[in-house]
C-alpha cells in the first residue's frame, strides 16, 4: 500500500454520484490545509467546489479535477460492489477509479511530497476541484473560473487529471479538445392526407436535399492539432404515427465536432453556423434552428507540454503523443484564464463502464509524473 493508493481508496468509498461530492472534497482539504493552502469553498446551487492556493507569486500551476462520478449501471453486473474498492489481480476496481479519483489522490500526494522536499519553493501551487463535471456542468468549474476571472486571477499552467491514456498509461496527453456545436433543426411543412400530395408539403422531402448537401460538405481539412471537422445527425423525428398522414414538421438533431482555427486552418463556431444557414436557405423551405455550443481549446507545444512529457518518460518509460480526440472536458473553461492547459491521467479503457478499474502498479508513477512536472515548472523555471 502507498499513501496515494490509501487516499484513492478513501475517495472511492464515497458515493459521489453527480452532483454529490459525498465528502471527497473535505477529505482533500484536510490534507491541503496543514500544508499552508488557502482554501476557498465555492458552492453554487447544489454543487460543491473548492479552490486552493499555496503561494502568492508566479508561476502558478493548478491541478484541476472532479469528485463526481457517473451512475454505476446494473449492480449485479459488477464483479465487486462499485463503492467498495477492491484490489484483485493487481487491479483496483471501483466506480471512479479511472475517472478520476486516482488522479485526485495523486494530485494530493505529489503536492505533499513536493512541499516536504521544497518547503520554500518558488511560485505557487493550486487546485480547482468540482463535483459537477459528469453532469450538465453549469455550477462547477465554469462558475469557479468566472469568479476567479472577475477578480483578475489567472493561471500559468493547468493539469486536468482526466483519464487520457489509450493503450498504456503515458501514451497520450490531451492538449486540446474539439468544439461541439449542436443544432436542433425543425423543417416546417403542411400536414395532410397522404393520398392528396397536392394539398400537403412534406417536410421530410424538403429536408432531404439539404441533408445531402451537408453530408457532402467538406467543412475544413483540420490542422496540426485537430482532425477535420465532422457533421453528424443523431436524431430525426417526424410523423404522427399513422401511415396515411404527411407530417407538418420534422425535427433533426445534429452535431459538429469541429476543428478550431489554428494558424488560419480550421473552422470557427460562427463560420459553421453561417454556412449551415446558407445551405438551408438555398433550399427555400421554412425552418427554425436553435444552437448549443461547447467551446474548444488548444495548448500548443510549450513549457507545460514539454515538462509533463519529460515527466511521463521518466515515470512510465513511455513517450506520449499529443491528441485532441474525444469529447469535452473542464479544460475548455479553464482555458479562459490559463494559456497552457493539458489533460493527463490513467487509462480510459474502462471509464463509465461496468467494473471500472486501474492497475495498482500505475498509481505511484502517476504521482511521480505530477511531482516531476511541478519540479520542472517551478524549480527549473525559477533557476532560469
Amino acid at each position: 500500500m502507498s499513501k496515494t493508493l490509501d487516499l484513492a481508496i478513501d475517495l472511492l468509498k464515497r458515493r459521489s454520484l453527480t452532483p454529490e461530492d459525498a465528502g471527497c472534497q473535505e477529505a482533500m482539504i484536510a490534507r491541503l490545509a496543514p500544508l499552508g493552502f488557502k482554501i476557498e469553498r465555492m458552492r453554487f446551487g447544489e454543487v460543491d467546489n473548492f479552490y486552493a492556493r499555496r503561494g502568492t507569486t508566479g508561476p502558478l500551476i493548478v491541478f484541476a479535477g472532479h469528485t463526481d462520478v457517473v451512475p454505476t449501471g446494473p449492480l449485479d453486473q459488477w464483479h465487486t460492489p462499485p463503492f467498495e474498492p477492491t484490489i484483485k489481480d493487481g487491479m483496483l476496481y471501483a466506480r471512479g477509479a479511472a475517472d478520476m479519483k486516482t488522479s485526485l489522490a495523486a494530485f494530493i500526494t505529489s503536492i505533499e511530497e513536493f512541499i516536504a522536499e521544497h518547503p520554500d519553493h518558488p511560485g505557487s501551487i493550486g487546485l480547482l476541484i468540482t463535483s459537477d463535471e459528469e453532469g450538465i456542468a453549469i455550477e462547477g468549474t465554469v462558475k469557479v473560473v468566472e469568479a476567479l476571472q472577475a477578480r483578475g486571477e489567472s493561471f500559468d499552467y493547468c493539469i486536468v487529471g482526466e483519464p487520457t491514456s489509450n493503450k498504456v498509461v503515458g501514451d497520450m496527453i490531451k492538449n486540446g479538445r474539439r468544439g461541439s456545436l449542436s443544432g436542433k433543426l425543425i423543417v416546417k411543412g403542411i400536414q395532410g392526407h397522404i393520398a392528396y400530395p397536392h394539398l400537403v408539403k412534406n417536410p421530410i422531402h424538403l429536408a432531404a436535399p439539404a441533408i445531402k448537401d451537408m453530408v457532402e460538405t467538406v467543412w475544413d481539412n483540420g490542422n496540426e492539432y485537430f482532425p477535420p471537422t465532422s457533421w453528424q445527425i443523431s436524431n430525426i423525428n417526424g410523423g404522427t404515427g399513422a401511415t396515411n398522414v404527411v407530417p407538418g414538421h420534422v425535427e433533426i438533431l445534429f452535431n459538429f465536432r469541429y476543428c478550431p482555427e489554428v494558424d488560419g486552418q480550421g473552422s470557427s463556431e460562427q463560420s459553421l453556423r453561417t454556412r449551415v444557414h446558407a445551405i438551408l436557405d438555398s433550399h427555400g423551405f421554412e425552418y427554425s434552428l436553435d444552437w448549443e455550443h461547447n467551446q474548444s481549446y488548444i495548448t500548443p507545444r510549450g513549457k507545460l507540454v514539454e515538462a509533463i512529457s519529460n515527466a511521463i518518460v521518466q515515470s512510465y518509460g513511455v513517450t506520449p503523443e499529443l491528441s485532441t480526440t474525444g469529447g469535452t472536458s473542464d479544460g475548455r473553461f479553464i482555458a479562459d484564464i490559463c494559456k497552457e492547459v493539458i489533460e493527463f491521467g490513467p487509462l480510459n479503457a474502462t471509464i463509465h463502464k461496468l467494473n471500472e478499474c486501474v492497475a495498482v502498479a500505475d498509481i505511484e508513477p502517476l504521482k511521480e509524473t505530477y511531482k516531476r512536472t511541478m519540479e520542472s515548472l517551478l524549480l527549473n523555471e525559477y533557476d532560469n
